[in-house]
């Protein structure tokens, strides 16, 4: 059996590697979270929905 120069788990050095590590870029806030704009649309898509429903039954 082979003798693991590196414990598992962990990437073995490449000969010639010019890989960095990146910085993580900052949270984006609220524009990464599709769940607000998911429920921002559906709002709005039953907002119009009930004003058409109101129309036809006569209210408005």
């Amino acid at each position: 059996m082979a003798v693991l120069l590196n414990p598992p788990g962990e990437t073995p050095p490449a000969e010639g590697s010019i890989g960095e590590a990146h910085e993580e870029r900052a949270d984006g806030g609220m524009w990464e979270h599709p769940g607000l704009w998911a429920a921002l649309i559906m709002i709005g898509a039953l907002v119009v929905a009930g004003f058409f429903l109101a129309r036809i039954f006569g209210y408005g």
